[in-house]
C-alpha cells in the first residue's frame, strides 16, 4: 500500500499498525484534568456530537514533507469518504463497520475493521473524550484549542491530536502519530457543516468493476 493511504488511513481505522514486537508494553497514559480542562473537553464534545453531514478539502502533509490534496465527507454515524485529487485515482471509504482503501495505481483493495481503532472515535454518536480513550494533553491559544488522545488499552500504538480553531469551535486539522513515531498531518479547508449527500457515497465499489461492466 502507498505511503500516503496508508497515513490518511491511520485517521480513519488507525492503529492497526503494532508497535514493534521487541519493544516493552507502554506504561497507560496518566493524565490529571483541571476544571477549565473538564469544561474545555465538555465543549468539543458537544460541538463533535453536532456535526452530522461535513464536507472539507484537504491538505495532507506526511513526516517526510510530502504533500496531496483531496475532499473529505463525513457522514455521522459511521459514515467517510476521502478522494485524493488527480492525477491520483485513489479513495478510502469507511462503511460503518470496514474502511475501505482503493489503490488507483495498483488497481487494489484493502479492507480494515473500522471500530478497532481509537480514531474511530469522531465517528461514533455519541463521541466521548473519554472511557475508551484518555486526553493526554490540552494546550490553549489566543484563538485554538488542541486536544491528544491514547488509546487506553494499547497506550503505545499512537497518538491523535485535534486541532480546533476557538470561539466558535471549528475543527481545523487533526496530526497522527503512529506506533513508530511517524507524524501525519491534515490540514481542513473550506469546511461545511451542512452538506448532504446520497448514501451511495458511502458504499465501496472498485472502480474495476465498474468499468467492467
Amino acid at each position: 500500500m502507498k505511503k500516503h493511504l496508508l497515513l490518511t488511513a491511520l485517521f480513519l481505522a488507525a492503529f492497526f499498525l503494532s508497535p514493534q514486537a521487541n519493544a516493552a508494553p507502554a506504561e497507560p497514559v496518566k493524565t490529571v484534568l483541571t476544571a477549565q480542562d473538564k469544561k474545555d473537553l465538555d465543549r468539543i464534545e458537544v460541538y463533535l456530537n453536532g456535526l452530522k453531514n461535513v464536507s472539507a478539502d484537504f491538505l495532507q502533509i506526511d513526516d517526510s514533507g510530502g504533500m496531496m490534496h483531496g475532499d473529505i465527507a463525513i457522514s455521522r454515524p459511521g459514515k467517510m469518504k476521502v478522494t485524493y485529487d488527480p492525477p491520483s485515482n485513489d479513495f478510502i471509504i469507511a462503511d460503518g463497520s470496514s474502511v475501505h482503501i482503493w489503490d488507483g495505481e495498483l488497481k487494489t483493495q484493502t479492507n480494515v475493521n473500522q471500530g478497532a481503532s481509537l480514531a474511530e472515535f469522531i465517528l461514533r454518536d455519541p463521541v466521548r473524550l473519554g472511557g475508551d480513550v484518555t486526553v493526554s494533553k490540552i494546550k490553549r491559544f489566543p484563538a485554538k484549542i488542541e486536544i491528544t488522545l491514547h488509546e487506553n488499552k494499547d497506550p503505545g500504538a499512537g497518538s491523535l491530536t485535534l486541532v480546533f480553531e476557538d470561539k466558535p469551535l471549528k475543527l481545523r486539522q487533526w496530526k497522527v502519530v503512529d506506533a513508530q513515531g511517524r507524524l501525519t498531518g491534515v490540514n481542513l479547508e473550506n469546511m461545511s457543516e451542512t452538506a448532504s449527500f446520497p448514501e451511495s457515497m458511502f458504499v465501496f465499489v472498485p472502480p474495476s468493476f465498474v468499468q467492467n461492466q
